[in-house]
């Protein structure tokens, strides 16, 4: 069963409803709750299905990013886990931004954790290859 997990702080300075929104601009969540951490609390978004991760597939394509995306899905893909960072800011304005670390993002990126069996054909529906800038294939959304 697939699992999708996405955590964002929410800093002293920042508004919650701001940051929901840059959450809701990529992410169809089942169930919100608020974590108490150091230095404020953390909100943790999750739901139990990959089409939940629609919206980001779709600015994905908008954005004409999928090659950028992949790289950092690699990069993040482990045995049942894709892990990967997007800017917090840009997704408030609904736009993609893959962060590499929490330092890149100044008031912290949103934190995705995946769980599937099949990791490569998550990030081949999410982020398809692409030659010449066109996706080579569109996979409907893998159901676990």
């Amino acid at each position: 069963m697939s699992r999708v997990v996405a955590e964002v702080e929410v800093r002293p300075s920042e508004v919650e409803d701001r940051v929901i929104i840059a959450l809701n601009n990529l992410f169809s969540y089942e169930k919100m709750s608020r974590e108490i951490r150091e230095l404020g609390y953390v909100l943790v978004a999750s739901s139990e299905s990959l089409g939940s991760l629609v919206k980001l597939h779709r600015l994905l394509m908008e954005q004409r990013i999928l090659d950028s995306a992949r790289k950092h899905l690699f990069k993040g893909a482990g045995v049942n886990v894709v892990t990967f960072m997007v800017n917090k800011q840009a997704a408030y304005r609904g736009i993609v931004a893959f962060s590499d670390s929490y330092s890149e993002s100044p008031l912290g990126p949103i934190k995705f954790t995946v769980h599937t069996k099949n990791p490569r054909d998550f990030i081949d529906w999410l982020a398809p290859k692409t030659a010449r800038g066109k996706p080579l294939w569109e996979k409907p959304v893998p159901v676990e």
